[in-house]
């Protein structure tokens, strides 16, 4: 199976979101089937075939995720990272400030879906493919 270190070192390649496709592609590759990310300080676990799972370690200081959510606002922010305008933690920091609480990456699916914290869907949207 495929270890945190493999996929931080795909990660690691990712500058914006712009390299989003490529890395998941990479990923995929290494036999993730799904992700979850938590966004007060970017734990990610990881989920494979035959149940498998592991558990990358927090990446920076919690943030506050916002208890209110704000779908404009964050699609606004999205799109900006989307076409690189914003680093990893800036975009992490944009998703607490609008009320969003974790993202889950289905690359079966194909689909990247956001939550709040009350666990509603805020948006679904299509994983680019390469």
């Amino acid at each position: 199976m495929f270890t945190v270190e493999q996929i931080e070192l795909a990660h690691s390649k990712v500058r914006s979101g712009a390299d989003f496709p490529a890395y998941i592609q990479n990923i995929k590759t290494l036999g993730v089937v799904s992700f979850e990310t938590r966004v007060t300080d970017s734990c990610t676990t990881y989920f494979g075939r035959n149940k498998f799972q592991t558990q990358s370690t927090p990446k920076y200081d919690p943030l506050l995720i916002a208890e209110t959510s704000d779908k404009s606002q964050f699609c606004e922010y999205l799109q900006m990272h989307q076409k690189g305008e914003t680093d990893y933690f800036k975009f992490c920091s944009h998703c607490a400030e609008t009320g969003i609480e974790k993202w889950i990456v289905d690359l079966e699916q194909m689909t990247c879906t956001y939550y709040d914290k009350a666990q509603n869907e805020i948006l679904i949207e299509a994983v680019p493919r390469l």
